[in-house]
C-alpha cells in the first residue's frame, strides 16, 4: 500500500509536466503563470509535510494515510472540473496536501513492517515504484493528451486511489491506534507559521531570474530573514516542536537530511534542463525526448533494490558517498555533449546518473529512520520527505536562474524563449557552465557523505 501511494504521487508529478503546454494553452495565460500548477504542488508538499509527520505521531500512522489517499482522489477528480487557473491551482493544492499526508507516513510504517535488517531491501522496493511512477507519467499522459486532453490525466489515478483506499482501510488497522495515547502537547502553530513563510519566501525570490534588487525583492529577502530567526527561536523553545532541531544535534542524522535535499536538487537541475537541450540543440521529437528522459528512471529503477540489499550488509556511508560521486561524474560528463552528440550520448550519460542517485537513496533514507527513536519516527519521516522536496523546489529555481542568468550574459540579454539556432554556441556554455556548477555541490556533497558515523551493528542480521 505505502508503494502504491509513492506510484500515484510520482507519476501525478511526471504527468503534469508534460501537460503544462496543453494547459497554457487551453487557458491562455503566461508560461510564469501556469507554472503555478507545479510549484504550488511542491511548496504544498514541502511546507506540510512536518505536519503530517507530527500529527501521524498523536493519531496513528494508518488513519493519516488512508485519509491522504481520499483527499489525492477527491482533489484529482475536482483538478479535472477546473474551469479556470486559477481553481486549478488551488485543486492542486488539496491534491498536494493528500500526497503530502502519504508521503510524511509511508516511510515510518515500513519502519513499522520490516526488521531493521531488512529496512534497506524494503526501502528499496519504494525506489522501485517512485521509478515506475516517473516512467510511466510521461508515456501516459502523452497518450491522454494526444487522444482526449489534459484534463483526463488527473482522472486516470483515480480508480487505483479509490481502490487502494479500499484495501488500506481493510489492511492498515494495526498502524491505525493513536501512537502517543500517554502525550497530549499543543500543537506546534506558531513553528507551522514560521516554515511556511521561510518555504515561501525561497520559492518567490526563485522566481526573480532577472537579479534585480527592486523594493519588491528586499520585502522578501527582509521577509525571508525574519522567518528564519523566528523559526529558529520558536523551535528551540518547543516541548514537542514542528520542525526538532535537537534531532540534528546527531551527525548522521543531519547530514542524511542536507545530503538528501541535495541529491534532488542535482537531479531535478538536469531534468528541467536536458528536454530544452534534446529539443531545441538536436531537433528530438517530444516523443523521443520523452523515451531518452526514461534513462534516469529507468536506472533507479534497476539499482534500487541493489542498493536497500546492500546498506543490509555494508552500511550507508560507503554507498551514499559513492552515488553522490557517480552522479557528479555523470554531471561532468553531461557537460561534454554538444550540437553533434547523438540521443544514445546523452541516454548512458543519464543512465550513469540514475545510477549514481539510486545507490545513495535508499541506504540515505534508512540511515535517517534507522538513528531516531520510535516516538520520532513519524515526524522523521516527514522530515526526509520533507528535505526531497525542498531539494526538487531549490533544483528547480536552480536550473532555471542558472542558466537564464549565464544565457542572458553570453547572449547580449535574450530569453530561452527568444532561442534559435544561430544561439546554439551560447546555449550550450551556459548548459555545460550550469551543469559543472552542479557538479561542484555534487563532489561537496560526496564529502560531507563521508563523514557521517557508521554503526554498524545495528545493520548486521539477527
Amino acid at each position: 500500500m505505502v508503494a502504491l501511494g509513492v506510484f500515484l504521487s510520482t507519476m501525478d508529478s511526471s504527468m503534469i509536466n508534460v501537460a503544462l503546454p496543453s494547459i497554457m494553452r487551453s487557458f491562455g495565460t503566461t508560461l510564469p503563470q501556469t507554472e503555478w500548477v507545479v510549484l504550488i504542488y511542491l511548496l504544498t508538499i514541502t511546507a506540510s509535510l512536518l505536519f503530517w509527520g507530527r500529527v501521524a505521531d498523536r493519531t496513528g500512522l494508518g488513519i493519516v494515510y488512508l485519509s491522504g489517499m481520499l483527499i489525492f482522489s477527491g482533489g484529482s477528480v475536482s483538478c479535472y472540473l477546473s474551469g479556470t487557473l486559477v481553481q486549478l491551482i488551488c485543486f492542486r493544492f488539496v491534491q498536494a496536501m493528500g500526497a503530502s499526508m502519504m508521503m510524511a507516513t509511508g516511510p515510518a510504517i515500513i519502519k513499522m513492517i520490516f526488521p531493521v535488517n531488512q529496512l534497506g531491501k524494503a526501502l528499496g522496493l519504494i525506489g522501485v515504484a517512485t521509478s515506475i511512477g516517473l516512467m510511466a507519467g510521461p508515456v501516459i499522459s502523452g497518450i491522454l493528451i494526444h487522444n482526449y486532453s489534459w484534463r483526463e490525466i488527473f482522472l486516470v489515478t483515480v480508480p487505483v486511489s479509490l481502490a487502494g483506499a479500499v484495501v488500506c482501510t481493510l489492511s492498515m488497522k494495526p498502524f491505525s491506534e493513536t501512537r502517543k495515547k500517554h502525550q497530549r502537547v499543543a500543537f506546534d502553530w506558531a513553528g507551522l507559521l514560521c516554515w511556511t513563510g521561510f518555504i515561501s519566501m525561497i520559492v518567490l525570490l526563485s522566481t526573480n531570474h532577472s537579479l534585480t534588487l527592486d523594493a519588491m525583492v528586499l520585502g522578501q529577502l527582509f521577509s525571508l530573514l525574519v522567518f528564519f530567526v523566528l523559526l529558529v527561536k520558536v523551535e528551540f523553545g518547543r516541548t514537542a516542536p514542528l520542525f526538532p532541531l535537537s534531532l540534528f544535534r546527531n551527525r548522521s542524522y543531519s547530514i542524511a537530511m542536507f545530503c538528501a535535499a541535495l541529491s534532488f536538487s542535482v537531479l531535478f537541475v538536469v531534468l528541467i534542463l536536458m528536454p530544452f537541450y534534446l529539443e531545441y540543440v538536436l531537433g528530438l521529437s517530444s516523443q523521443d525526448v520523452g523515451f531518452v528522459m526514461m534513462a534516469v528512471p529507468l536506472s533507479v529503477f534497476i539499482v534500487s533494490p541493489l542498493s536497500g540489499y546492500l546498506y543490509d550488509r555494508i552500511g550507508a556511508r560507503f554507498l551514499t558517498t559513492g552515488g553522490l560521486s557517480i552522479s557528479a561524474a555523470a554531471l561532468f560528463l553531461l557537460c561534454f555533449v554538444s550540437s553533434e552528440s547523438q540521443a544514445l550520448d546523452v541516454a548512458w550519460r543519464l543512465t550513469l546518473l540514475g545510477f549514481g542517485q539510486a545507490l545513495f537513496l535508499s541506504p540515505n533514507s534508512a540511515t535517517v529512520l534507522k538513528n531516531v527513536s520510535p516516538e520520532h519516527t513519524g515526524v522523521s519521516s516527514g522530515m526526509l520527505a520533507t528535505s526531497r522536496n525542498l531539494g526538487m523546489l531549490f533544483g528547480v529555481s536552480l536550473a532555471g536562474l542558472l542558466f537564464a542568468v549565464i544565457f542572458s550574459k553570453v547572449s547580449g540579454g535574450l530569453d530561452l524563449k527568444q532561442y534559435n539556432p544561430a544561439q546554439v554556441d551560447n546555449f550550450m556554455f551556459s548548459l555545460q557552465a550550469t551543469f559543472t556548477i552542479t557538479a561542484v555541490l555534487s563532489v561537496g556533497g560526496a564529502v560531507l557523505s563521508a563523514l557521517r558515523v557508521e554503526q554498524y551493528q545495528d545493520n548486521q542480521p539477527g
